[in-house]
Formats: C-alpha cells, structure tokens, sequence
C-alpha cells in the first residue's frame, strides 16, 4: 500500500486548522492535525512544498521508517513547524494502519488500560463571583475537575480571561480562546507582583466554596521568574492544586530545580516542547510531575509514545495539550493515547464551537468527567472537505505582552 497523494488542507471553522489527508493507492485515507497556533501557513509550506513531494509513492505501512526519514533524514531537525508536520503525517499513517486492522487506533496501542480519561475544563472570571460561577457551570456540565484563571485587579488583560468576555443563554462564562482573528498580535499588560499577591486570594475563595474534592489546576503562562515561580507554589500549597502549569520559561531546563526545591506543589510543563530534548533533564531529574507534549505538536502517536514511556521510567504522568487550536483529529489523538497510556494523568479539554464540526465529525464522546475515543476504525475522525472549503483561512494570533514600563514580557 503506497502513499499517492498528500493533501493540506487549511479551513477556519471558528478557528484555523491544518489538516493533512494522506490518500494511499487502495483508496484509504489517513488524517492528521498540523495546526500551530498563528503559524499555521509556515506549517503548510513545510508540508506542500518539502516533505508531500518526497513521501509520494512510499510504503504507508512503514510508519516507524518514514518517522526517521523526515526526522533524522533532514539535516533540520525539531521546531514547532517540522515536527508538527512529522506528527501530522504520523498521525494520518497511524489512522490508515488501524483503519487496514479495522481496529480503533488504541487497540494497536496494546489496549485500554482505563475506561476513560479525566479531563479537565477551563473556567474564568473578571471577578471571583463571576469566577466561582463558571466552574459551577462546567460541573454542572459533568467535568470533575476545572482549571481556573482570573483577572488580576489594575491589569487590563490576563492569560485565561478574554478581552470581551461572553457568556452563555444560562449567564455563564465561555470558553476562552485567545488567539485574535486580526492582522496583527493584540497588546496585554503584565505586572508579575500584582499576580502573585490576587491568585492566593481566588484560591482561598474557590476553596472556601467548594471545599478540597475538587481538582483544581491553574496556569502562569510562563510569565515568571524561577524565584518567583517558587514564592508562588509555596503559597498555593494550602489549596491542594492538581498541578501549577508553566510557571516559567525553561529554555534552560535547570531553572527547575529552585522551583522545584522550594515548592511541593506538583508542577506540569510542556505545551511548548517538540521533542524529547526539550525536556530530558525536566524527565530525568523528576522536576515536574506532569508533561504536556501532545501528539499534534511532539511528533504525533510515534513521537509522544516514546516521549511517554520515557517520562514513566522517572514517575512523571501526561496532561496533553488540548486547547480549541488542537483540532478535533488531533484531539483524537490524545485520547487514543490517554485510554492506552499507563502513565496518564490527565486531559486538557477544550470543547469545539459546534461549527468546528461542520467541517470535522468525530467519534470521541464525553461523560461523567471523562473522554473516550470511541470504536471506529482508525481515529474516528473525518472531514467534510467541501465543508472545508466554505471557511477560509482568516489571520489570528495571540496576543503578546507588555510590562507597564512597556517593555516585551513574556506571553
């Protein structure tokens, strides 16, 4: 079975995606997500113009060779725009395998090992009211655990509250996806010691209302400094947090270790990674206790497989990336992964706009606080391509900030 075409398509069903449709010469058809958030036409250059060209007429079933052929075969290797090709294409082989096995793609993953996986919903708020209202809502919606975000007092925009909050027909707060459909990045202010003084209070509020069951879990975007990564897990620690996400960049995997040796509360990292060497001393070392590499962005079902086999060695559990820029195949993904993965944590889960599934149909369901990939053959997700066609690409990026000294911080 060889590979005859590989297609890109770009369509924005309330978002921008990046899908690749693998077509083989017995008429079998493959899916995988290559969506990188306000990169997405670098991805569709690597895909149309260098690595589409070399794969045609390849055999389709020799996922493992083709994964080094377009890794270790490039003389440019890792990067957010190569590999989420390498996990596109991937994605899309593995999808034919276990369509050809006429097996649900977890099943050649040796199996379930759970019956479903938790997830976890966002919830936001201006207010700690407004907050406290919306995670009630997302119970209220099945999920049993929440991450939670929210404004800070004097600061006109924070990661995880959007600019022109909406709510819904029952008054609740939305979803939050920053990425904004503009010609150019918006503009937030950041102010790290005004942070670190509000979140402890929203904590202690969320806590007082609905007591330690609750897995709760926020997220600092990056925006800190080790040390103050540090005076932060310290004063969440009263408020049991399932993990304490991004708290600081770590080019250098080292800035870690203070975080790490001034705070027991559990830290999670990875959205940003591409490969194991992003995060080898992150691993190793057992600096954090969760990683966030999903399959869209770490080198697709091959990739994070290794990844996460390597991360269960040294005790550390998964929590793929899953915000609305993951596309319902690469979400898919992900929870093939999650129900097949002994080391699972837990799964960001952002849910589509129901026009996403214009375009998209997928067979992965949610109930009672956990997702589940479904039975049919392959990932269980297809694209409607004339549907596609119907939303075209539209620029959207996210936001960049600013200290308010007005120097570029990070985002």
């Amino acid at each position: 079975m060889r590979i005859d075409a590989v297609e890109v398509i770009v369509t924005s069903p309330g978002r921008n995606f990046v899908t690749v449709r693998i077509i083989t010469d017995s008429g079998i058809v493959g899916l995988g997500d290559a969506t990188v958030n306000g990169r997405e036409l670098a991805v569709v250059s690597y895909l149309e113009d260098h690595v589409g060209p070399i794969l045609r007429g390849r055999d389709a079933s020799r996922i493992e060779e083709i994964w080094h052929y377009l890794y270790r075969g490039a003389y440019w290797r890792r990067g957010p725009v190569t590999m989420a090709a390498i996990s596109a294409i991937d994605m899309a082989l593995w999808d034919i395998k276990a369509k050809v096995a006429d097996m649900p793609l977890y099943q050649l993953l040796g199996g379930r090992v759970r019956e479903g996986a938790l997830a976890y919903a966002h919830a936001f708020g201006t207010s700690t009211e407004e907050l406290i209202a919306a995670i009630q809502a997302k119970l209220d919606d099945g999920f049993q655990a929440v991450r939670i975000q929210s404004a800070v007092p004097g600061l006109d925009g924070v990661y995880g509250v959007p600019h022109g909050k909406s709510k819904d027909n029952n008054g609740a707060v939305e979803d939050y996806e920053p990425a904004h459909r503009s010609a150019k990045p918006i503009e937030e202010t950041w102010n790290s010691a005004a942070y670190l003084r509000h979140v402890p209070t929203v904590f202690a509020a969320v806590r007082e209302h609905f007591g330690f069951d609750l897995p709760l879990l926020h997220d600092a975007h990056h925006r800190l400094t080790p040390n103050e990564a540090a005076i932060l897990g310290r004063s969440l620690e009263p408020y049991d947090l399932f993990w304490l996400e991004d708290v600081t960049p770590v080019e250098q995997q080292h800035n870690l270790r203070r975080v790490r040796s001034m705070t027991t509360t559990p830290l999670a990292i990875g959205e940003v990674f591409n490969s194991i060497h992003d995060c080898y001393h992150l691993v190793t070392e057992q600096l954090i206790d969760y990683l966030r590499v999903p399959p869209t962005h770490g080198g697709g079902i091959t990739g994070v497989r290794k990844l996460m086999d390597f991360a269960a060695l040294h005790q550390v559990k998964s929590g793929f990336h899953g915000p609305t820029d993951i596309s319902p195949v690469g979400m898919a993904a992900s929870v093939h992964l999650d129900v097949a993965l002994h080391n699972f944590g837990i799964q960001e889960y952002m849910q589509h706009a129901d026009v996403t599934f214009e375009v998209f149909s997928s067979d992965v369901t949610f109930a009672n606080g956990q997702l589940n990939p479904g039975e049919t053959p392959g990932l269980g997700v297809d694209i409607d391509t004339a549907a596609a066609r119907e939303f075209p690409y539209e620029p959207a990026y996210l936001p960049v900030a600013r200290l308010q000294d007005g120097t570029i911080h990070d985002w």
